[in-house]
C-alpha cells in the first residue's frame, strides 16, 4: 500500500534535537527534527550509512551488531519524536 505524503507547513523553528538511549543499539543516539520535518539519527549516520556507502569498509564485531539492529529513518524513535513534534507544533496554533 502506497504511502501518503501530506504537505506540512515549515516548523516555527530551525531544528531541534533530543538525546536518548536506544534500545535498538544499546547506545545514546541524539535524533534530529528539521524545519522541513525532514529527520536524522546519529546512530544511522554513524554506522549504518557508512557501511552502506563503502561496503569494503571494516567494522568491529560490535559495530557489526549496531549496523544489523539500527532501523535507519523509519525508526521508531525518530517517527515517535517526529509525531510529537508535530502534535505541539499544529496544537500551539
Amino acid at each position: 500500500m502506497p504511502k501518503t505524503k501530506m504537505k506540512l507547513q515549515p516548523a516555527g523553528w530551525q531544528i531541534t534535537a533530543t538525546t536518548i538511549h536506544c534500545d535498538f543499539v544499546d547506545d545514546f543516539v541524539t535524533i534530529m527534527v528539521n524545519k522541513d520535518w525532514s529527520t536524522r539519527c546519529t546512530c544511522y549516520k554513524r554506522y549504518q550509512q557508512r557501511v552502506l556507502d563503502d561496503k569494503r569498509q571494516k567494522s568491529d564485531k560490535k559495530n557489526r551488531l549496531k549496523i544489523e539492529q539500527c532501523k535507519g529513518p523509519e525508526c521508531s524513535y525518530v517517527i515517535n519524536y517526529r509525531d510529537k513534534l508535530l502534535k505541539e507544533e499544529l496544537g500551539a496554533k
